[in-house]
């Protein structure tokens, strides 16, 4: 249900965006501290990590993280006429990990087969810079800042413990990281705007598999990047 809302927002901002084009545009010295946004977060993880170590790991063990949609929910602040302060947020979504390497470990079947899937949630902190007048209907922006992502529901499929030897708890701590955004805002009217964005940030963690107390471990780097597209009231 959530993957088909997703697919449609898209469409629904563009057409929020055309009705919206037919208000009457915002005047030059109207100004807004505050903007709420919603709108489609669609993540492409550029993910790497190091092989599998631990007992009775053959060399070539390896991960891919899927791609993923989720509701991205947006708030920023005016600090200045060129300077907003914003915290992004999506719904939490699963993260799906396959294997890849070996088409077997054993007899168990591993290359592409889901082995674990995680829930994170993601806030992040930006301060952006937005070129042009304030008066001007559309606005270039780039941002820096932090980004904060804590695993949790942390689970290990059934294919991935067959391919571990049974029943296997998976570790993942927090992880903080640099981000950067650039995109543009259209203000087709009062109040509303339009954005259109993309994101990177750094964040990895050092996986941990507990098998009965035979101990897996690796590092993976995920380095999500998101395309944002939202529609925004400020007031």
């Amino acid at each position: 249900m959530r993957t088909s809302i997703i697919r449609t927002l898209p469409a629904a901002l563009a057409a929020i965006a055309v009705g919206l084009s037919c208000a009457a545009t915002a005047s030059a010295d109207a100004t807004w501290n505050n903007d709420f946004r919603i709108g489609s977060y669609t993540v492409f993880y550029r993910a790497s990590a190091d092989d599998l170590n631990g007992p009775y790991v053959p060399p070539g063990v390896n991960f891919d993280v899927e791609n993923l949609e989720t509701l991205y929910l947006g708030y920023l602040r005016r600090l200045s006429p060129h300077f907003n302060f914003e915290l992004a947020l999506g719904v939490p979504p699963v993260s799906k990990t396959k294997g890849s390497g070996p088409a077997f470990l054993g007899s168990a079947p591993y290359d592409g087969q889901e082995i674990s899937t995680v829930k994170w949630f993601a806030p992040t902190a930006l301060i952006e810079y937005n070129f042009l007048d304030e008066s001007s209907p559309v606005r270039p922006f780039v941002g820096v800042g932090i980004n904060y992502t804590y695993f949790y529901d942390r689970d290990s499929t059934a294919a991935g413990d067959a391919v571990s030897g049974g029943p296997t708890k998976i570790s993942l701590p927090a992880s903080i990281g640099p981000a950067a955004t650039v995109g543009v805002t259209w203000r087709p009217a009062p109040h509303w705007d339009v954005n259109a964005s993309y994101s990177a940030s750094k964040v990895n963690a050092r996986l941990t598999a507990d098998t009965a107390g035979e101990i897996r471990t690796t590092h993976i780097e995920f380095n999500p990047q998101a395309l944002i597209l939202s529609v925004g009231y400020a007031f």
